[in-house]
């Protein structure tokens, strides 16, 4: 048995090593699918920091009247945040309000004019509200409405950002479909691209596998250097992939977060590394020996 097994494991080197232009063809087809899977892997948490990106800007402000008390303020706070629909209540006082204006239009000379001929603070304090879903804004502008704040509250933007919330809201939907569309029609071309090329190197080998069978090597004994063959493919193109994908991510990370401020690819890839690891080095041996069980089965006539 173990004889059997030094053989074969010794002719599906062999295998690999003798036609170095088909393995390297097969190693780089399998390089190719092992990096879009982890590629589709990693885009996931990608996808999830863009869509909260994008979601925390679907936002309504209330707006206090001048002269509430700060304590007043934060009393409505507690209350909008035992809300079942609000995700999240953000208090901004009159002189953050002030301070984020300066900051974000610290370049604009003629906003800057302005504010200073207004004199003092003309910013209102206000509560910034998330909710989970974009219809369920309306619930709680209503639940603002009540008369109990009528003294306290300027006004509600709700209604004039409805539009922009509902279109952030659907554009987030439509970005998890098409991702998940990519994802489905990446991963079924690419095994059908690794199956045919390892289809190929098989194929190459035919009249080997015939004059086995002619001489009466058992199935097993045909099948398992192909096998080993294709493990070795598996594991020399899940190492190669590791580390054109750690360059890649490492080189790419500062350009993205560029134009992405908080979204670190290299970090995201080293916070996944070793669940990235895994599904390399198994994807690349699954591929191989599914492909090469598969397409060896025509010359076993299983």
């Amino acid at each position: 048995m173990l004889i059997t097994l030094k053989r074969i494991f010794k002719s599906g080197w062999q295998n690999f090593t003798r036609d170095g232009g088909i393995a390297a063809a097969t190693c780089f087809v399998l390089v190719i699918t092992i990096f879009l899977v982890s590629t589709i892997f990693l885009l996931k948490d990608v996808g999830q920091f863009l869509i909260m990106n994008l979601e925390e800007k679907a936002d309504i402000s209330i707006y206090f009247k001048d002269g509430v008390e700060e304590e007043e303020i934060l009393a409505v706070k507690e209350k909008v945040s035992k809300i079942p629909e609000v995700k999240e209540v953000t208090y901004i006082s009159k002189e953050t309000a002030l301070e984020e204006f300066i900051k974000r239009h610290k370049d604009d000379s003629v906003l800057m004019e302005s504010l200073w001929e207004v004199g003092g603070n003309p910013f209102l304090a206000s509560l910034s509200i998330q909710a989970w879903q974009a219809g369920q804004y309306s619930a709680i502008t209503d639940f603002l409405g009540n008369p109990d704040f009528q003294n306290l509250v300027e006004k509600i933007d709700y209604y004039q950002r409805k539009e922009i919330i509902e279109k952030i809201f659907s554009l987030s939907t439509l970005f998890n479909k098409v991702s998940l569309g990519l994802s489905i029609i990446l991963i079924i071309t690419a095994i059908l691209v690794t199956f045919n090329t390892i289809r190929l190197a098989i194929l190459n080998s035919s009249e080997e596998i015939k004059i086995q069978r002619l001489v009466g090597a058992s199935n097993g004994f045909i099948r398992g250097p192909f096998l080993v063959q294709g493990l070795i493919a598996g594991l020399i193109s899940g190492l190669i992939s590791l580390i054109i994908f750690s360059f890649t991510s490492w080189f790419l990370s500062p350009k993205i977060e560029f134009f992405f401020a908080g979204l670190n690819i290299f970090n995201l890839f080293m916070k996944n590394l070793g669940i990235i690891v895994l599904l390399q080095i198994f994807t690349g041996i699954f591929l191989a020996i599914t492909s090469s069980t598969i397409a060896i089965r025509k010359y076993l006539k299983v």
